[in-house]
């Protein structure tokens, strides 16, 4: 079904400022590169640059599949979500190129980025391990949302959206 089908059922596409809400209030998603077999997909904790960018911390090890598929991909995708119930969620959706960023623009990027979000493990192995930074550059953005019950469950008392 289509997004407008399902706008029956309490779904909604979200607009340019919603999408933008969520990419700023968010620290986590999935990134999906492709390979010579299935999609590669890892979770990851991201700084949005509030324009057109997402950045990512790799830790690079001898054998990163991360990494090989990032280097090699034309297109990715990265997937944001919140989920704060059956009927309260957002979904966006994120299609643009990854790269590695140069080493000459790193540490005026890296003074801006947000790491209050970043896995434990991560943070230990990067005082150790070499790393680098990406950058996915969003070329398409879009989002879905369902704020409320479905008709068929709403009563008078439960209609209203939250924002």
């Amino acid at each position: 079904m289509t997004v407008a089908e399902l706008e029956d059922y309490g779904m909604l596409q979200m607009d340019s400022e919603d999408i933008e809400k969520t990419l700023k209030r968010k620290s986590v998603g999935v990134l999906g590169v492709p390979t010579d077999s299935a999609p590669l997909l890892r979770p990851l904790s991201f700084w949005y640059d509030g324009e057109s960018a997402l950045y990512f911390v790799y830790v690079l090890g001898a054998d990163s599949r991360k990494v090989t598929a990032s280097d090699h991909a034309d297109v990715a995708r990265f997937l944001v979500y919140d989920i704060e119930t059956t009927f309260n969620w957002r979904s966006v959706l994120l299609t643009g190129s990854i790269e590695r960023v140069p080493d000459d623009e790193r540490s005026a990027i890296e003074e801006q980025i947000d790491t209050s979000w970043t896995p434990d493990v991560f943070e230990r192995a990067a005082e150790t391990e070499a790393t680098a930074l990406y950058r996915f550059r969003i070329d398409d953005r879009v989002g879905i949302k369902q704020l409320e019950l479905p008709p068929e469950l709403r009563t008078e008392s439960s209609s209203s959206r939250p924002e």
